[in-house]
C-alpha cells in the first residue's frame, strides 16, 4: 500500500523488450539508496505498484507484464524519462495523503493547463463509465500523486498542483495532451461492489 506521497523522482535508465512482450525497466534514483531496497519489494513507478528484481546502489530493475503495459502509460516512457516513485508506507509512519493501492484504474489525458495565482490547474478528460468513481473535493492518484479533485464536469475533472508538488515530481512536465495514470479512490470502489449485490 502507497499513500501517494512522492518521495523521489527517478529517471529511466533502459527499456529492453523481452521476448515474452514484457519490459524490464531500470530506473535510477541513487538518492533512494535502492541497494537497501529488498528484492520483492513493492514500489509505486508513475502510480503503478511494481517488484524490485534487481537493485544497486544507483538503481533499480523491475518487469512491467503485458497487462500492465495494456493499462497504463508506462508504454510510452523512453530513457531519460522521468518518474515518480514511492516505497510502501510503514505502518508506523504518517499518512499525509490516501489509500492508494498501486494498482491504475485507466489513464486519462490532459485537456486544458492553466494558472491559477501560484498553482497550476489542470483538467483531465476520462471515459464516461470511469468518471462515476470522481466527485468534487474527493481523492484521486494521478501519477503517483495524491490530489484533491477540485471540480467535476461530465467526464472532465480538475485538480491544482501547487508549487511544492510540482517542484517535486513529474507534474512540471505534464502539458496538454499528456496521458498520465489514474487510480480512483478505492472507498468508492467498495461502497460500489457492496451495493451491487
Amino acid at each position: 500500500m502507497f499513500t501517494g506521497i512522492v518521495e523521489k523522482v527517478g529517471a529511466i535508465n533502459s527499456i529492453k523488450l523481452q521476448d515474452t512482450g514484457e519490459y524490464l525497466i531500470r530506473i535510477e534514483c541513487k538518492s533512494l539508496r535502492p541497494d537497501s531496497f529488498s528484492l520483492g519489494e513493492s514500489i509505486s513507478v508513475n502510480g503503478i505498484c511494481l517488484t524490485v528484481t534487481k537493485r544497486t546502489k544507483t538503481y533499480f530493475e523491475t518487469l512491467a507484464s503485458k497487462e500492465t503495459l495494456s493499462k497504463t502509460s508506462l508504454f510510452k516512457l523512453e530513457t531519460s524519462s522521468k518518474v515518480n516513485l514511492e516505497r510502501a508506507m510503514k505502518v508506523n509512519g504518517r499518512f499525509g495523503g490516501h489509500i492508494v493501492s498501486g494498482h491504475i484504474d485507466c489513464t486519462g489525458v490532459i485537456s486544458k493547463v492553466k494558472n491559477s495565482g501560484k498553482s497550476i490547474q489542470y483538467w483531465f478528460s476520462i471515459s464516461k463509465k470511469s468518471s462515476k468513481y470522481i466527485i468534487n473535493k474527493g481523492s484521486i492518484t494521478i501519477d503517483g500523486i495524491s490530489l484533491t479533485v477540485n471540480e467535476v464536469k461530465g467526464s472532465i475533472f480538475s485538480v491544482n498542483i501547487i508549487p511544492h508538488t510540482s517542484s517535486n515530481t513529474i507534474s512540471k512536465a505534464w502539458l496538454k495532451g499528456s496521458i498520465v495514470n489514474l487510480e480512483f479512490d478505492m472507498i468508492a470502489k467498495y461502497v460500489e461492489k457492496m451495493m451491487l449485490r
